[in-house]
């Protein structure tokens, strides 16, 4: 099966880039020849290629530049002309909007799908994205399967949950060394959170339930992981110092900024929170359960399918700064219990979240839709 990918991003800064590179890694090539086109050129570009994966690269700029736009569709057109996909995979809503008109310029409107990767609240992008022609949407998770539902034109669409490989467990001297190099302090527990500064991702309620957490005088450090990327919300990452600074606990926090790799900081936490109260996947809950460290997140979306609550992680059906701090005092509480979730996490990552459980799981659907 021939199966081309169109891909917005030139780098892996994000769970949904970094979900493509897993499937990408442990496809079965006897089974999918996977080929991609990137609308933007950069170091991700080059990774695919180095994994002996077809590539082509149609720089497409933003949506509005409307000439731009037009030479896109023209050339991903000629290309599925030349290459006669089994399937077209727009791996997101913006390329969707190219790659469904391409295909239906090239006679192959009937052999598209494409990926959604949040879930969708009537967004223009979402609303435009699925007018367009599909065989189907693909989605991390069922709440977001419900929610594309919603829209209409109403598209057939399934849920494949993400998956990511192991990754490399630290020593005890490495966990020290790591914590060293961030300075972090050695006697207190260290909260942390995980992803591009974005309000929708939450790092603001993790701050609130801290300072609620150090005025009820427990002794907490917060570990703030990821920066501004893609340039999505420039006003976030200022607003965060501040806001540490306004509730007193600037030298309570610890801010990476951007990072090529965040996943790395993850064995320095002591806890994981998912503060998003609109998760569709959560993959750093993956990276944390599959190290072994007790979870918490909102009850909604991805993390509500991930973690079994009370058995791998806890899950906040109070979506409230105050539900959060009263999630993380338990841990606090109890040290039996966060080796417990840690322990119960690392169990439920083996069995159902593994990155060559996705492939083989995406593999199958892909072939169902190519019939």
């Amino acid at each position: 099966m021939k199966l081309l990918v169109t891909v917005p991003w030139g780098e892996r800064a994000g769970g949904a880039e970094n979900i493509l590179w897993a499937f990408l890694r442990h496809v079965d090539r006897l089974r999918i020849e996977p080929e991609l086109v990137f609308f933007k050129d950069g170091p991700f570009v080059r990774e695919v290629r180095r994994l002996g994966v077809q590539t082509a690269v149609l720089p497409s700029g933003r949506l509005r530049e409307l000439p731009r736009a037009a030479r896109v569709v023209r050339a991903l057109a000629e290309l599925i002309r030349r290459e006669q996909p089994d399937l077209v995979l727009n791996w997101s809503a913006k390329t969707h909007l190219y790659g469904a008109t391409a295909a239906r310029m090239a006679s192959a409107a009937d052999r598209v799908i494409w990926w959604q990767h949040g879930i969708p609240d009537g967004h223009w992008l979402d609303r435009l994205a699925t007018a367009l022609p599909t065989r189907a949407i693909g989605c991390y998770c069922a709440e977001a399967r419900i929610a594309q539902s919603r829209l209409r034109p109403r598209r057939p669409s399934f849920v494949v949950h993400p998956g990511i490989d192991a990754p490399a467990l630290l020593s005890q001297s490495e966990r020290v060394e790591l914590r060293s190099k961030l300075e972090l302090p050695e006697a207190r527990p260290v909260i942390g959170i995980v992803g591009r500064l974005q309000p929708s991702k939450g790092q603001h309620r993790l701050l609130i339930a801290l300072a609620r957490l150090t005025r009820a005088n427990y002794s907490v450090h917060g570990l703030i992981v990821g920066g501004n990327a893609y340039d999505l919300s420039p006003g976030y990452e200022p607003y965060l110092h501040r806001l540490a600074g306004t509730l007193g606990i600037a030298n309570h926090v610890t801010f990476t900024g951007q990072v090529p790799n965040a996943g790395q900081y993850v064995p320095a936490m002591d806890v994981l929170v998912s503060a998003s109260t609109k998760e569709s996947f959560g993959l750093v809950l993956l990276e944390a359960m599959a190290a072994s460290l007790p979870t918490v997140a909102f009850a909604s979306g991805g993390p509500r399918e991930i973690i079994e609550a009370g058995r791998s992680g806890l899950l906040v059906e109070d979506r409230t700064e105050e539900g959060l701090a009263a999630a993380i005092e338990r841990l606090l509480l109890d040290p039996e219990l966060r080796v417990r979730l840690g322990e119960g996490g690392r169990d439920r990552f083996e069995q159902r979240f593994t990155a060559d459980r996705m492939t083989r799981d995406l593999e199958e659907r892909l072939e169902r839709l190519c019939g």
